[in-house]
């Protein structure tokens, strides 16, 4: 995973932090946060591992039954053993590996945010989160205001909390960072609605930044 990217999934998880109060923290209040926010990212890929093995648990009982019951072993001796037998792939065995496949691809983005949030010599990744808060803190009310401005119809106060702080990170990027193309930040913001938000989220993010950038940048 590049840095970037995990600096801005940290961004995410520290802004859920934030209180509005934005004008006491410090830097060294981003780095604790940042800290936290790895634990938080380790202890879901904790939760995702657990998911897996559950399923795996019920996906293997499932197969036993079946081969326990399966005629073909139902005809044995009772002290022979079982042989093994064909198993139609269900949509019940899909739905379970889908969810395994899903959980353990969260598990290894954030293992590897952690790894790069704890082991990279030049502190990249903490530095650009940091950047960003600092950011956001200077700007807040100018970037609100633009969110506001192209969320026809709906009051920034009542917005997602997830959308809104994804869209405040892609407008630091955009408006004040200025140092990544474009459509490689939209991109990403689109990735972390689709990550952490609803399925209408990506298509409203998408639409706010594309006038953000037209008006803006």
């Amino acid at each position: 995973m590049q840095a970037r990217r995990a600096s801005r999934e940290l961004a995410l998880i520290l802004f859920s932090q934030l209180d509005k109060n934005l004008e006491k923290y410090k830097n060294e209040d981003f780095s604790s946060m940042i800290l936290k926010s790895v634990r938080t990212l380790i202890s879901s890929s904790s939760d995702e591992i657990s998911l897996c093995v559950s399923q795996l648990n019920e996906i293997k009982n499932q197969i036993i039954d079946f081969e326990n019951n399966h005629e073909d072993n139902l005809q044995r001796p009772i002290d022979c053993e079982n042989i093994p037998v064909a198993i139609p792939l269900t949509s019940d065995f899909e739905a379970k590996i889908d969810t395994m496949l899903n959980a353990a691809e969260k598990t290894l983005s954030a293992l590897d945010i952690a790894e790069l949030s704890t082991l990279s010599s030049d502190n990249s990744v903490k530095e650009y989160v940091i950047n960003i808060s600092s950011t956001f803190q200077a700007h807040k009310n100018e970037i609100d205001k633009m969110i506001s401005e192209f969320s026809f119809g709906w009051d920034i106060d009542r917005l997602f909390k997830i959308d809104k702080d994804i869209l405040r990170i892609a407008i630091v990027e955009l408006v004040y960072i200025k140092d990544a193309p474009h459509k490689v930040v939209i991109d990403e913001a689109l990735e972390l609605a689709k990550k952490y938000s609803t399925d209408d989220s990506p298509s409203f993010i998408n639409g706010i930044l594309a006038r953000v950038v037209e008006k803006y940048v």
